[in-house]
């Protein structure tokens, strides 16, 4: 397998919903065998397989390209769809279906967004299927179209992270690419939610429509990912982050909506909140929202689990006061850093995120001209104090 091969089914494995739409595939159609392959010029890379087949197809195995279906496909870059081989005026002499037994068959190309031919999406079965008749051609078509563009993003994902790993102390360098990956993945994340709500709104079936909803789940959060990943390079690159500072008399509203939503996603967490009168605040309301939304999560993951979190809002002395306050301590020695980009508690689980939530808070302070503050004392806790002073 040459190296070319390898990079690419690397590529398709990190894309975590290729298994669920494989399975979809499978039980829509009814075919047993489904796969995303690479297809060069002489051959095809299974990349990604479902065989309730028993055809014995691995990931990273090949055959002669001219030998199989995909040779059509990646000349036409049009998809092939038959329902039995042994009665297809085209293709009952065909030497593919002798080689490989079967009568069912659907292959979609997979072109990339420049243009390039990547491989295919199939599913095959040694039965008969009523596909021409059905929607699957449309269906699979949108997901090949969607896995082009997360093909895209995978690689642009990777082409930075090297870049990252390789000239970590250049930060120049660094920013720069981060800020275009963050600009390269919202348009083939768009296209992937929307290909998603597109299958919720068609699909019947429960089991296929918590498929969906993971493929949309996981798309939402590549986009927060990519939210945190723009305004840490707004904020790097010396700009600092955008805000629209205004009358916000809904205020408490908004940071309302946010310690509901954190109570949603963590159900056994106590987090108490007091939420004065907040009419008269101008500020960023968005900005505010996600400087709250960062520090409360921050202190559900890393407080102590047994302990309460206590969010308080208030106008005192002229100045708007936003505190977050949850059990355990902070090591003093990582008080001075814990503002800074990738951040981590020493010696912490893996949590997933960039380990900008704290870096992006204290730029939202900084940018409404207000202050993040930070204690942590055994008779506190850990204290995040948000101070702005209204005009």
């Amino acid at each position: 397998m040459g190296q070319t091969a390898a990079a690419d089914i690397a590529t398709i494995g990190r894309i975590s919903a290729v298994p669920a739409m494989l399975q979809v595939i499978c039980e829509l159609t009814g075919l047993r065998f489904a796969a995303v392959a690479r297809v060069s010029e002489n051959t095809w890379t299974a990349c990604a397989v479902l065989d309730r087949l028993d055809f014995g197809w691995q990931v990273g195995d090949e055959l002669d390209q001219v030998c199989t279906l995909s040779h059509e496909i990646r000349q036409g870059q049009q998809s092939v769809v038959i329902d039995k081989a042994s009665e297809d005026p085209l293709y009952r002499d065909h030497h593919t279906p002798r080689t490989y037994p079967f009568e069912s068959y659907i292959g979609v190309p997979i072109v990339r967004t420049d243009g390039r031919f990547f491989g295919t999406l199939c599913a095959l079965d040694s039965h008969p299927a009523s596909l021409k008749s059905s929607t699957i051609q449309s269906t699979m078509e949108s997901f090949a179209r969607m896995l082009a563009l997360q093909i895209d993003a995978e690689e642009n994902l990777q082409r930075t992270e090297a870049a990252l790993n390789k000239e970590r102390k250049t930060t120049e360098l660094r920013e720069q690419f981060i800020a275009v990956l963050g600009h390269d993945l919202r348009n083939p994340l768009f296209a992937i939610s929307a290909g998603a709500e597109m299958l919720l709104r068609k699909l019947n079936d429960p089991a296929n429509e918590q498929r969906a909803r993971y493929i949309l789940t996981s798309a939402r959060r590549a986009t927060k990912l990519i939210d945190d990943v723009l305004d840490f390079a707004r904020g790097s690159l010396g700009r600092g982050i955008p805000v629209n500072i205004k009358p916000c008399p809904d205020l408490a509203d908004a940071l309302q909506h946010v310690i509901t939503e954190i109570r949603s996603i963590h159900p056994k967490r106590i987090i108490e909140s007091s939420i004065g009168d907040l009419s008269d605040v101008h500020c960023d309301r968005e900005r505010v929202a996600q400087l709250l939304s960062n520090l409360l999560a921050n202190a559900v993951v890393h407080g102590d689990p047994d302990g309460p979190v206590e969010v308080s809002a208030q106008v005192k002395d002229g100045h708007f006061v936003l505190n977050v306050k949850s059990q355990g301590l902070i090591a003093e020695d990582a008080l001075p850093h814990l503002f800074q980009p990738y951040s981590r508690p020493v010696g912490g689980a893996p949590q997933t995120g960039l380990g900008l939530g704290l870096y992006i808070a204290n730029q939202i302070a900084q940018s409404h001209g207000g202050k993040l503050d930070v204690k942590s004392e055994p008779s506190l806790g850990t204290d995040f104090t948000f101070t702005l002073a209204l005009k």
